[in-house]
């Protein structure tokens, strides 16, 4: 039993390692997403189906997205180029305010 009490911890701690603590700021999010809007529109849901919706996607979804669009694990020019000069706080205050919208389906 004493390994077990051990184990259950210990991999909780790894499994939450690779998760970053970004607690975002929704209004400084808001702010950063002008340049956003463009292409998905003003809360993340965009007006044309060639872009994705980021309005009430998950807040670890987004920004893990941006994450990896700023790593390269992603490849697209031009959301590489978006996110190029942001910070991880940044990523997180837009992933935060993206979350915060309405999607598709209604938040309960």
């Amino acid at each position: 039993m004493m390994t077990r009490s051990f184990t259950l911890p210990a991999l909780a701690a790894l499994a939450l390692a690779g998760f970053p603590a970004h607690a975002g700021d929704p209004a400084a999010g808001k702010e950063k997403s002008t340049v956003c809007a463009a292409c998905h529109g003003p809360d993340g849901n965009s007006p044309s189906p060639e872009f994705p919706r980021l309005g009430g996607q998950y807040e670890d979804y987004l920004y893990q997205a941006l994450l990896d669009y700023k790593t390269g694990r992603r490849k697209n020019p031009i959301m590489a180029a978006q996110v190029e000069n942001l910070s991880p706080a940044d990523l997180g205050d837009l992933a935060a305010y993206f979350a915060s919208q309405s999607g598709l389906y209604q938040k309960r």
